[in-house]
């Protein structure tokens, strides 16, 4: 079966477009195929950042034969008195066959014209002709480009096209104004240790042949070469380096022909934080910094470099790579140092110079509100004296290190500045953590501060940039969030359940609301309706996604339109999670299908009375003189029984209390509905039926302590 090769070859592509572009093509090419008919074994997808490619193998040489079945017009137009009518005369000429050949088929709308169509295969070189330059322009990036005097739009110039059927080129042709690029069987090498073009003979030897050429294609095997290369680099430095993923994602797409290269630098820039070294090394120059052991975070004077060059030539590559991080690390040093002859204090002044968004004024403001926002969070959580002055200050400081010069050259230190400066400049080593912490989480969701400092100093930033922007009404919809609100909203609720804060989330609300809305003539209510909504849903998905809490069950817990449980949730999100969490633990050890039907049954038919949801005594809402059978009554004493264990549960947030109470009464609700002793609830009697509505409601209400069992779906 054929294999079939596809290579553009361009000028060098940024790591980023090429990363994008080869998954791109792996998603859309096996279907654009499939939707073609074109069944195959493999498609394998290359890239380098001289070239895109494709290798499709096992296709057939000619598209299956296919039916269609065509829908014509109604049949009353295209039959009259048996006859046929112009319209089906035009409908059958249309599609290539004769009246004969039409049939007539009831469908919803009445009776139509069909024909069965056998529409023969293509070859499959005509089909590929076609959909090359398809797959070529469809591809998306940041800041195409057009080239020459055309209109193409791609990421760089395309200089050359390989398109083989096994050993056939196909022809095809990229117009671009005045240039065409004309499909071949010439590549081209490494363009410095194969220069000259290369000729490809048959598509299944593309790998072999680009890799006599000193061009290795396939991004897995570059991969292991380079992390190969540079564990023995470091190996022989007898040092340790850790694991950059994103690094080694990029790097791959900055080579054809990799190999480790190791520098040096002097030894008087370990004076600098090895955060900075680090991430200019990893961030701007794409280096791997070499430690001094395994979890050490003291660095030696030496990184490793992956070149694209001739391997012959590593002691000048080094040198030259040598000269820049010198420069760079000199850089730093001057900044540092500069930076140090003043406490951290000092640069708060500064930052009313600088804008946090054009309708709320400078940073210099944005502290105050952390500041106040920070406060009335120490107050909801009662924190002593000490916790609070240290979480004053660090929420003073935390940005003040953004007019640093060394943040100003390097903005990813944000933070890390902030904490080593805090502590140069003789602040509590709590104060100092927590100016670096308040940024978490950076790249991950589950990297959070660990201090409490630094988790009030966090949600108090969080929170204004939240109520902020929603004052603002930027609201963030669909994929639009320039904000990053829901990732602060996401912080704001994992923080709280990593740190156990027992927040009252819609009373902070409701204060920095109506701070913020005194301070720039907003409207309160909608701004407090809209982030109660937002944060609903950032609890909703959190549970789903993080927490792996089936969906019915988090309806039940957050209820669903019901105003009891939406609030009670963003008064206390621990409940929340706990209650969610809970309820996943009994459904996956069987217990919930103890008690299911029985509360859900009680649930369904207790909608029919008018019992206050809030109520759990049974005093003055049942009464006993009423009961016709002794099924009643046992469910008023077990209902009587029950009330101190679930005060208890609720109290103390066991709700495996709970739980058992309920499985306990469950035998006695079942023959209060299906027992000999059984009651019919809906009895004529109006009052008899208040009566045994009211125990119902007052089981449902217990068990709503829990969650609402009526928005669980029973599992088959």
């Amino acid at each position: 079966m054929p294999a079939f090769l596809l290579e553009v070859g361009t000028e060098e592509l940024p790591a980023s477009f090429l990363s994008s572009a080869i998954e791109q093509w792996k998603q859309r090419i096996p279907k654009i195929l499939a939707e073609n008919n074109l069944i195959n074994n493999a498609v394998e997808v290359y890239g380098t950042p001289r070239r895109l490619a494709v290798l499709i193998k096992g296709l057939p040489s000619q598209q299956a034969d296919r039916e269609e079945e065509i829908k014509g017009p109604p049949a009353q137009a295209a039959f009259k008195d048996g006859k046929p009518t112009p319209a089906a005369e035009g409908f059958a000429k249309k599609q290539g066959v004769d009246v004969s050949a039409l049939e007539i088929r009831p469908t919803d709308k009445g009776d139509f014209v069909f024909v069965q169509k056998k529409i023969p295969g293509r070859a499959v070189a005509d089909i590929l002709t076609e959909l090359v330059p398809q797959w070529i322009y469809s591809l998306e990036g940041k800041r195409l480009m057009r080239w020459g005097d055309g209109d193409v739009r791609f990421s760089r110039p395309i200089r050359w096209l390989v398109a083989l059927l096994d050993e056939a080129v196909l022809p095809i042709e990229l117009v671009n104004g005045s240039e065409t690029v004309k499909s071949d069987r010439l590549s081209h090498g490494h363009r410095v240790l194969h220069p000259a073009t290369v000729t490809i003979k048959s598509a299944i030897d593309y790998i072999t042949t680009l890799r006599f050429a000193s061009v290795v294609v396939d991004g897995n095997e570059r991969a292991k070469t380079i992390t190969e290369e540079v564990q023995a680099s470091v190996r022989q430095l007898n040092g340790h380096t850790e694991n950059y993923p994103d690094l080694l994602a990029e790097v791959i797409n900055l080579v054809e022909y990799p190999s480790a290269v190791i520098g040096k630098f002097e030894t008087e820039f370990l004076n600098l934080p090895a955060e900075v070294i680090t991430m200019v090394m990893v961030s701007h120059q794409r280096y791997f910094p070499v430690f001094q052991a395994e979890n050490s975070k003291e660095l030696l004077p030496n990184f490793i470099t992956v070149s694209n060059g001739d391997p012959e030539k590593g002691d000048i590559i080094s040198v030259g790579n040598e000269r820049v991080i010198r420069a760079r690390l000199a850089d730093g040093k001057f900044f540092y140092e500069s930076d140090l002859k003043k406490p951290l204090e000092s640069f708060l002044p500064q930052l009313e110079k600088v804008t946090f968004e054009e309708n709320l004024g400078s940073v210099r403001l944005k502290v105050d509100r952390i500041v106040k926002i920070a406060e009335q969070i120490t107050a909801q959580l009662q924190l002593n004296l000490e916790e609070g002055e240290n979480i004053k200050r660090a929420a003073y400081l935390c940005k003040a290190d953004l007019v640093s010069q060394m943040v100003y050259e390097f903005p990813e230190l944000q933070g890390v500045m902030g904490e080593k400066y805090a502590l140069a400049s003789g602040e509590p080593a709590a104060v100092a953590t927590a100016i670096f912490e308040h940024y978490l989480p950076r790249n991950a969701e589950d990297n959070l501060p660990q201090t409490l400092t630094g988790q009030i100093v966090g949600l108090a930033d969080k929170f204004d940039t939240l109520v902020s922007i929603f004052g603002l009404g930027m609201i963030p919809t669909g994929s639009s969030d320039p904000f990053a609100l829901r990732r602060a909203g996401n912080a704001i609720v994992n923080i709280t359940w990593s740190g156990n804060l027992a927040i009252n989330l819609q009373q902070l609300l409701e204060q920095v609301s109506q701070d913020f809305a005194s301070a720039y003539n907003k409207d309160k209510s909608s701004l407090i309706s809209s982030l109660k909504d937002f944060f609903l849903q950032r609890i909703r998905t959190l549970l789903q996604e993080e927490k792996q809490i089936d969906y019915d069950l988090v309806n039940a817990v957050l209820g669903e339109n019901d105003q009891e449980y939406t609030s009670r949730a963003l008064q206390d999100l621990l409940d929340v999670r706990d209650r969610a969490t809970f309820l996943q633990e009994i459904r996956n050890n069987g217990t919930l299908d103890k008690i299911y039907e029985t509360v859900n049954r009680s649930t369904r038919l207790a909608a029919q009375g008018d019992l206050d949801t809030q109520k759990l005594e049974p005093a003055g809402l049942v009464n006993p003189e009423l009961f016709q059978k002794a099924s009643e009554s046992a469910f008023y004493n077990a209902i009587v029984e029950l009330v101190p264990q679930t005060q208890t549960a609720k109290r103390s947030r066991n709700y495996q209390l709970l739980i058992s109470a309920l499985e306990k009464i469950a035998p006695t609700v079942s023959t209060f509905f299906d027992g000999a002793d059984s009651v019919l609830v809906m009895d004529s009697n109006p009052d008899i039926k208040r009566n045994r509505l009211h125990l119902l409601g007052l089981l449902r209400n217990h068990a709503r302590v829990l969650c609402d069992f009526g928005a669980i779906v029973k599992k088959m």
